[in-house]
């Protein structure tokens, strides 16, 4: 069997390609951006890459289709929902009637449908979430599959398919599936185990509003099973309004603040919940139904890792891992790559990495930082890359979510055609604008001393700006 996945450098289909050669498919790949990291990781894979979408590039996967007809294995063309109508590869596999499908499609047929899914949803946090539900499942001998939207330090791949283990935790996109199925990507999962981090308005390309994106996240709802589980925020009204369309399906809830959660009868707080021993997140006590279950001490800050981990350690319970060792679990998680990493320290000045992508999370985020640091200053960068923050939908609030910065500077890139200078207006004299990435580094290296903590946030690779404030912080002690 063989598959060939157009659009195969994106990370979901990266991994993908992963899943499918370690089960034994020859696999093959085309996408305009085929560079390192991801391809020269497929490549140590054995998988042949093509650069660019070419009809040429499926001769080889056309000749693999004619010969399954005769043996009944099935090869296909595997497509990335980079793809869309009038691309001259895709009009090529219409007109030769060559057999197609989704990523997420072939990753349930392939993969999860005789498999114990444990899915990890929300608009933030689900790459953390996933990976540490996944580490915790590991720690406890129970030895997952995963596919992951991230790189988790503690398995330096972002899939693998995980042998004869029931259990495979997928990070779960609603983002849509392929140019012929605009349904979430998630909704072909079929989770036993569900979690839903929280539920925000993003995706501003494919989505017209929060209402369209709440009628996917109910089609998924639906589809998980009465003798699963679904992992709720209780801090977010919008998955209320979700689960008021129909639930079949028990719930346990979670909550980072002890006072959102309900009470029950005996007056003890109901669900999953934490109590701070450290302001900054990285040590706390774990509750469920007001009953202590342990202390993290672990290595992520902010309360948003905090709430993160409450729902991990209540998906991995379901999988049947006592929360003592969830907790255990998490004291030796090592994080994900772009999540808060930090990438180097220089004369005292911390570079970090962040895959920032909504206001809300870079709130979050400068929160965690701030608590652990204290008064010392914060430079953030950020790149508004993501769709939606191009199309502006959130310049708004985007000033609001940097307030906990001491210095804010912002990259304009050609494609965002909204004027920042409001945000850079509504922050003051601590905000700075540029369209040039050089420029924008020399622009912070005069005020830069020891002690100072530098955030970069983008979903992309940012020019390799991280390496080069590290260069231009190594010629400052020159």
């Amino acid at each position: 069997m063989s598959i060939h996945i157009l659009g195969i450098c994106g990370t979901f289909m990266g991994g993908i390609a992963l899943l499918a050669r370690e089960s034994g498919v020859t696999v093959s790949g085309s996408d305009e951006n085929v560079y390192p990291p991801m391809s020269t990781m497929l490549e140590s894979q054995g998988i042949k890459l093509d650069q660019g979408f070419k009809p040429e590039h499926l001769a080889q996967i056309e000749a693999e289709i004619e010969s399954s007809l005769e043996t009944g294995e099935q090869s296909q063309i595997v497509v990335g929902n980079v793809m869309s109508r009038g691309k001259e590869v895709v009009e090529y596999v219409l007109n030769q009637n060559l057999p197609y499908t989704s990523g997420p499609q072939w990753l349930y047929e392939n993969i999860l449908k005789d498999r114990w899914v444990l899915a990890v949803s929300g608009t933030h946090g689900k790459t953390t979430t996933a990976s540490i539900l996944a580490w915790i499942l590991e720690y406890a001998g129970l030895s997952p599959g995963f596919l992951i939207g991230g790189v988790p330090e503690n398995f330096g791949v972002s899939a693998r398919l995980g042998g004869d283990s029931p259990f495979f935790v997928v990070e779960a996109d609603e983002y849509d599936t392929a140019f012929f199925d605009k349904r979430s990507k998630f909704v072909h999962y079929h989770p036993r185990t569900l979690v839903i981090n929280n539920l925000e308005y993003d995706h501003a390309d494919i989505f017209p509003d929060l209402n369209a994106i709440k009628t996917q996240f109910h089609h998924l709802i639906r589809m998980v099973p009465q003798n699963g589980l679904i992992v709720l925020n209780d801090e977010e009204e919008n998955i209320s309004d979700v689960l008021e369309q129909g639930c079949w399906t028990p719930q346990e809830i979670f909550s980072a603040s002890a006072e959102s959660l309900s009470e029950m009868n005996d007056g003890a707080v109901k669900g999953w919940t934490a109590e701070y021993i450290n302001s900054d997140g990285s040590e706390f006590k774990v509750l469920f139904d007001s009953k202590e279950q342990g202390i993290v001490n672990w290595s992520l800050l902010g309360k948003h890792n905090v709430a993160n981990a409450l729902a991990a350690i209540a998906a991995s319970r379901h999988a049947g891992v006592p929360a003592k060792f969830a907790i255990e679990a998490l004291s030796e998680f090592k994080g994900i790559k772009r999540r808060m990493e930090l990438r180097g320290e220089v004369n005292g000045v911390r570079v970090y990495d962040d895959f920032a992508h909504h206001p809300t999370a870079i709130e979050t985020t400068l929160k965690g930082l701030r608590q652990n640091v204290s008064n010392k200053k914060i430079i953030a960068i950020l790149e508004p890359r993501s769709n939606t923050m191009q199309l502006g939908v959130h310049k708004l609030t985007l000033a609001n979510s940097l307030e906990e910065a001491d210095q804010v500077v912002l990259f304009q890139p050609e494609n965002v055609d909204w004027n920042m200078h409001d945000v850079i207006d509504a922050l003051g004299d601590k905000a700075s604008l540029h369209s040039d990435i050089d420029q924008l580094i020399q622009s912070i290296m005069p005020s830069v001393q020891s002690g100072d903590h530098i955030l970069v946030m983008s979903n992309g690779g940012f020019g390799g700006i991280h390496e080069k404030l590290l260069l231009e912080l190594e010629n400052l002690k020159k």
